[in-house]
């Protein structure tokens, strides 16, 4: 059975916590935030987490 490589846009913004859980960015702060409020600028700076449901999705490719 041949084994699926590793999604490359995947690995670079998604990190598998030692507990199994991954760690990910919100969406929507890479750029033009300059017409985002100043609240949403700083809760996207904190970490989230990916769902189960996408982790059972994606966890072949991570």
């Amino acid at each position: 059975m041949p084994k699926l490589k590793t999604h490359k846009g995947t690995k670079k913004v998604a990190k598998v916590r030692p507990g199994g859980t991954v760690k990910i960015g919100h969406p929507g702060t890479r750029h033009n935030t300059g017409k985002k409020n100043a609240a949403s600028n700083r809760a996207g700076r904190k970490a989230s987490t990916m769902s189960s449901a996408d982790i059972k999705r994606l966890k072949n490719i991570m």
